[in-house]
């Protein structure tokens, strides 16, 4: 048996795997490129890229196992790879808490203006206190969209610095929220009464563009946005009006609409000219502690489809 490893992700998987199997190792491959090497491989190791569409499924004449070192499927076709009889596993919950302190982090650092102070202190070589007057997160409202795991993880961070909780998923039973001391609250109800709005929902055609113009009339003046989940979920034209006009106080970001954008000429948007836009490149998961959890599972659930356990 093979296995082919296309993404940077613990290197344990490598290590156990390679104990019943070839392990080979091709770094972010293009479509193309994966296509023309998939057909003799029996297990796929990846994160969010390329998109395993029918054609690339297609090619994959011997594949029976996919591990997806993420949470999300939307960039693989689901319905194909249940036809071709390949088993598609990924590991919800084990990064949740390395997403949750990275949007803790986010919030903090567009409260108190960090990178731009960063910036003038290190490149301008300014020492100007008095220009960044922040807000603290004590006594502020946190508004979360998605009570998943990770989101649940992020309330109970919020809690900590003294935040009330409130949250919109409409697939969870009222205990959860109970359990979890959020208040169970509808979308809009939820964008109009939050000073910080943070988005832990998968990308689906219910949810793209989730937050639009639309949306953003319905928040506070000066609220502000995090992102963490995936590009889409935000309309970025109309968050960056939203944002020159100071409607929104502030939007930080893991993910771009065009994130995968094949070269630098196409990685483009509006945002990029704002100073209240603060940006990762969808690291959310990048900790050592989640790539081990997440190899280890992984692990388990290769071994298991193919037989090996």
């Amino acid at each position: 048996m093979k296995c082919l490893i296309i993404d940077n992700v613990d290197k344990h998987i490598a290590e156990e795997l390679g104990q019943y199997m070839s392990v080979d190792t091709l770094l972010l491959p293009d479509k193309e490129k994966l296509i023309s090497v998939i057909a003799e491989y029996d297990a796929l190791i990846m994160r969010v890229d390329p998109h395993i569409d029918r054609e690339v499924l297609e090619a994959a004449k011997n594949l029976k196992f996919i591990g997806v070192c993420s949470v999300g499927l939307d960039h693989i076709d689901m319905e194909a790879a249940k036809e071709k009889g390949v088993a598609v596993h990924n590991a919800p919950g084990m990064n949740s808490n390395a997403v949750a302190e990275l949007t803790i982090c986010k919030m903090l650092e567009l409260s108190r203006d960090t990178i731009t102070a960063n910036h003038d202190v290190k490149v301008l070589h300014q020492w100007d206190k008095y220009k960044f007057m922040g807000r603290e997160l004590r006594g502020k409202t946190i508004g979360i969209l998605g009570f998943g795991r990770i989101g649940q993880r992020v309330g109970f961070l919020a809690r900590a610095f003294g935040m009330k909780v409130l949250a919109y998923d409409p697939y969870l039973p009222a205990h959860v929220f109970e359990e979890q001391e959020a208040t169970s609250m509808g979308i809009y109800e939820v964008l109009h009464n939050a000073d910080y709005v943070t988005i832990h929902v998968p990308l689906t055609e219910e949810t793209r563009n989730l937050v639009c113009k639309e949306q953003i009339a319905q928040m506070k003046d000066g609220a502000m946005v995090l992102n963490m989940s995936r590009g889409g979920i935000c309309n970025e034209q109309d968050v960056y009006e939203a944002l020159v006009s100071g409607k929104l106080g502030g939007y930080g970001a893991d993910v771009m609409e065009n994130e995968l954008a094949e070269n630098k000429e196409e990685f483009v948007s509006p945002l990029f000219n704002c100073d209240k836009f603060v940006i990762s490149p969808h690291a959310g998961a990048q900790t050592v502690d989640a790539a081990y959890d997440i190899g280890q599972l992984i692990i388990a659930d290769c071994k298991k489809t193919l037989g090996i356990a």
